[in-house]
């Protein structure tokens, strides 16, 4: 399992282009909310051509992809959002980090891809709602990582919940049925 982790870490850290983004996140933090926000509603719209990978840090399976990550920005506290674009980390976040994360996102771009960023960017910025309707492929680029194990575990716990109570109500339902017929 740990083997599996590490090599889940390694894709997840390495295999990202530099305008790519990995969001470390707990969903009990309001600037993980923020920062996802800013991230999933805007950047992915501004930046055609960038992937989101977001990892909750709260599921287990994300645990050691999210200490590689501290490791690698080389930060010492387990703080989130942990944001990673190409060879740059952010610690936390606040509506003053966007330009930077923007920057971040733009170093490795061919010159057509920033041109295209700043005419979307502007389009964008002019109605947001029509932008997103025109782009709505673009909610694509965000990856939920791990989440598919949560569901199935969830999905496994209701199952045997219900076989459970089945069980017991059958269970119940015959000595009750006993005792009826002994008296």
């Amino acid at each position: 399992m740990k083997i599996l982790s590490f090599i889940g870490s390694l894709l997840i850290i390495g295999s990202a282009s530099a305008a790519d983004i990995t969001i470390y996140y707990s969903t009990t933090c309001p600037h993980c909310h923020h920062a996802r926000a800013f991230i999933d509603n805007e950047l992915v719209y501004e930046y055609k051509t960038i992937k989101v990978n977001a990892a909750n840090v709260m599921e287990p399976e994300n645990l050691t992809s999210f200490r590689d990550a501290l490791e690698k920005c080389d930060y010492d506290t387990g703080g989130v959002p942990l944001i990673i674009i190409g060879k740059k980390c952010f610690q936390g976040y606040g509506p003053k980090m966007n330009q930077d994360l923007r920057d971040a996102v733009s170093v490795d771009l061919s010159d057509q891809e920033k041109s295209d960023a700043v005419a979307n960017i502007k389009l964008f910025q002019e109605n947001p709602e029509k932008f997103r309707a025109k782009n709505s492929d673009r909610a694509n680029a965000v990856s939920e990582i791990g989440q598919s194990t949560q569901k199935k575990t969830e999905d496994g716990t209701v199952i045997y919940f219900y076989i459970l109570l089945g069980v017991s109500v059958a269970g119940l339902g015959f000595v009750l049925l006993r005792k009826k017929g002994e008296k």
